[in-house]
């Protein structure tokens, strides 16, 4: 009996919840007769008798002169208010501000923080098929086509349909900090249309601007954040991969491995196959490519090593050593110094070459 009565109700609330429209979802539900109400009058107090002590904590304040007064009973939407979602690493919305607005921190120096926001845009509206009336690089500025939206109304218990269409455009606008560190994107919406189905009059004015406002900043802050995670698995997979690595120079001519991939991967890759080799590193300063380590020995038991030689160890002295990484166009060198910063020599580098290129070109290497 109880599983029917369960059964019932799901029914019952799943037919409740499907015949709400767009519109009656943005009311209050249950009856507007209190709009007939008249206010209170103020209580009369015979002279003969004292006035009481009145406490005017629950008291409504007075509207202000600007304040809209139109919106009441099902006029009044009922919706929570939109909020701008800072998902990307380093933004934040701006406190207080009515505008629809994201502030975001660099944390990417291969390129300017406004090209890589605008980037992002375009990429965005690319993807979703929304045509550019204008951009001007200069000004910071860009304004958006028409952006077309369509939602559907379909009932399984009945045959009636409804479909809403609303176009929106929208110009926006970079401001970044002369440092150039810090930039926010604001929105603004410029036209809007609307309509609830096929016969029914356009709507030309946005129930609530600042709702399709913070939406539309929503969804490219969303794709921002899509291409900063695919990007992020994308160097991972890179890091995580073999790297071919050579007997080379670097740019001033000495003797260093040059490493085929960008600094920014080779960087944490070096990292891990110091680790494999039996490497500890000390300190480092990843600006300036400089690592300070000390070898302790090639991986591997004491039991393993007896009876088989170890294709990892290195022809060093447990001591320590340095690293300098540099950019070498779109390669990266690496030179091994000694403890009092002398470079190694290229007969030197050419001893430890079979064990770094064979480790530096395997794959999977852990994280």
């Amino acid at each position: 009996m109880t599983s029917k009565f369960l059964v019932c109700s799901l029914v019952s609330f799943t037919l409740l919840t499907a015949c709400s429209s767009v519109e009656e979802r943005e009311i209050a539900s249950g009856s507007f007769t209190y709009l007939k109400e008249q206010p209170g009058q103020q209580i009369d107090i015979p002279a003969e008798l004292d006035t009481p002590n009145f406490n005017d904590s629950y008291k409504l304040p007075s509207l202000g002169v600007e304040a809209p007064r139109e919106y009441r009973g099902k006029d009044l939407s009922i919706l929570s208010p939109a909020l701008v979602l800072p998902l990307v690493v380093g933004s934040h919305p701006e406190e207080g501000s009515k505008q629809a607005i994201v502030w975001f921190d660099k944390v990417d120096d291969s390129q300017p923080l406004d090209t890589t926001i605008w980037n992002s845009l375009l990429a965005f509206l690319e993807v979703q098929g929304i045509g550019i009336q204008s951009f001007d690089r200069e000004k910071q500025q860009l304004i958006s086509d028409w952006m077309i939206f369509t939602e559907k109304d379909e009932h399984w218990y009945s045959w009636s349909e409804s479909e809403r269409s609303v176009g929106q455009r929208f110009e926006f606008n970079l401001e970044l900090k002369p440092h150039g560190r810090i930039a926010s994107l604001s929105v603004a919406l410029l036209a809007y249309k609307e309509k609830n189905d096929k016969v029914a009059t356009e709507i030309t004015q946005a129930k609530d601007v600042r709702r399709q406002e913070v939406d539309i900043l929503n969804q490219v802050i969303d794709h921002y954040e899509h291409e900063v995670r695919l990007a992020t698995a994308q160097r991972i997979q890179k890091i995580r991969q073999g790297l071919p690595m050579e007997l080379g120079v670097d740019q001033d001519g000495e003797p260093a491995y040059v490493v085929d991939a960008e600094y920014d991967v080779a960087w944490p890759r070096l990292l891990l196959v110091l680790r494999k080799l039996g490497f500890d590193v000390k300190d480092y300063d990843q600006s300036n490519g400089l690592l300070f380590v000390k070898y302790n020995g090639a991986e591997g038991g004491w039991w393993s090593n007896l009876w088989s030689k170890n294709e990892d160890a290195l022809p060093l002295a447990t001591e320590e050593y340095r690293f300098k990484v540099a950019e070498s166009g779109a390669k990266t060198s690496v030179m091994l110094l000694d403890n009092e910063n002398k470079a190694f020599t290229l007969d030197k580098l050419t001893d430890l070459y079979s064990v770094f290129s064979r480790t530096m070109a395997a794959d999977d290497l852990d994280i």
